[in-house]
């Protein structure tokens, strides 16, 4: 496939963001895999020329990160996570569930070019596990049955929803969204929710907050916490984790074991 004078009038738009070019490789990159399905080799060149730098930089970038693919993608990408919290909370049954259901190992397509299955590192939403992604999107809490039913919809040509994100539409077009191009879909769906908020709830049933720029001018320099504030909160605790690290250093508990030691 020959790049089309769009996606390298598009490349160079990208380049021309920043103050130093090569800075906008990775972008760039992303949108040969949306125009491509994968990171080609005339991708590379057309990349290297566009920033002045040299064909095995540009190699040696796409070949260093993971989302960065060398052969050719399917329509979507499902990715599931096999970290430690993952993995022990039903990551490594759901991989294996779905590398038979689909009948691929790692990083495989299926035979119709539907789905790419890999297991990925950490998806940073521990507090969701085990997590799935498709096409980049968080699929929470999935449970092997769960995740068969999303990649057999997927498959089907079935509207699919993100649990924490957009609609699903397919790898290339998230991967030029990656690259820089909104698609419209930034705000649909719920971006934070349960146990991501629970910070937040804490805070707000306490009263806690931030000082406004204000109170922060306003304060003493004296380098103690403003009262009400998430320092303050902070070295509330700190002090409470102290107290109570104290009284069991004086329990008779230890007090017993101490006299035992000497």
């Amino acid at each position: 496939m020959t790049l089309t004078e769009t996606t390298i009038g598009e490349l160079m738009e990208l380049a021309g963001r920043y103050p130093q070019a090569r800075s906008a490789l990775l972008p760039m990159l992303h949108l040969i895999q949306s125009a491509e399905g994968n990171v080609t080799n005339e991708g590379i060149e057309i990349c290297a020329d566009i920033l002045g730098i040299s064909a095995a930089e540009v190699s040696g970038v796409s070949t260093f990160y993971t989302m960065y693919k060398r052969r050719p993608m399917g329509e979507h990408h499902v990715g599931v996570c096999t970290n430690t919290l993952c993995a022990v909370m039903g990551g490594d049954l759901i991989f294996e569930r779905l590398k038979g259901h689909l009948d691929v190992g790692n990083d495989e397509t299926t035979e119709d070019g539907k789905v790419t299955l890999e297991h990925i590192e950490c998806n940073a939403a521990c507090d969701f596990a085990p997590v799935m992604t498709v096409n980049w999107e968080f699929f929470d809490n999935q449970t092997p049955e769960s995740a068969v039913e999303v990649v057999d919809k997927l498959r089907a040509g079935e509207p699919v929803q993100a649990t924490r994100g957009a609609t699903i539409t397919s790898w290339r077009e998230a991967e030029r969204v990656l690259a820089g191009f909104e698609d419209g879909l930034a705000d649909e769906g719920p971006a934070a929710a349960g146990p991501s908020l629970a910070g937040l709830e804490i805070a707000a049933a306490n009263g806690w907050a931030a000082p406004s720029i204000q109170d922060a001018k306003e304060a003493p320099a004296t380098g103690e916490p403003v009262a009400g504030t998430k320092q303050g909160a902070a070295e509330q605790a700190d002090t409470a984790r102290a107290e109570s690290e104290t009284t069991a250093e004086e329990s008779p508990a230890e007090t017993a074991k101490e006299g035992k030691d000497d």
